[in-house]
């Protein structure tokens, strides 16, 4: 899973602005006081909901349609996109430590060459995975 489309469901509200529900996502709620800031609470809000149930082992719901709801004339569905590689890079980018080994040689030579431990695994873990630091951002 990289990237997930869900809809979501814009309401305008008395000020001007606008709040947000997610119809998979009953506990999903938030507002913006434009229609830009509302869809960036929205993309942030369902990237909190989907992170806490894959978090805690839960499914994600099936992705409802959004032609599958009727709205009022102050309101309208948008899909609101999901990357979870950029999610996580973006919230959780603090490091971890490990330890490895490695032979001698290797160590050595690699050393002399001042090569990065860390970013050397780093490449080669997404290079393993299948991502790209480009899709990072």
């Amino acid at each position: 899973m990289d990237q997930i489309f869900y809809p979501a469901i814009f309401h305008t509200d008395e000020k001007g602005g606008f709040w947000v529900s997610f119809p998979d996502f009953p506990e999903c709620l938030t507002q913006g006081d434009s229609i830009e800031d509302a869809y960036k609470m929205a993309a942030d809000a369902l990237g909190l909901c989907i992170d806490e149930r894959l978090r805690n082992k839960e499914e994600l719901p099936k992705v409802s349609s959004p032609m599958d709801y009727v709205i009022d004339k102050d309101g309208f569905t948008c899909l609101i996109e999901f990357d979870y590689v950029k999610y996580h890079r973006t919230h959780s980018a603090r490091s971890v430590k490990k330890t490895l080994s490695i032979p001698e040689w290797l160590n050595e030579i690699a050393i002399a060459q001042n090569i990065n431990f860390s970013q050397v695994l780093q490449d080669a873990l997404m290079q393993k995975i299948g991502i790209s630091e480009g899709s990072m951002r």
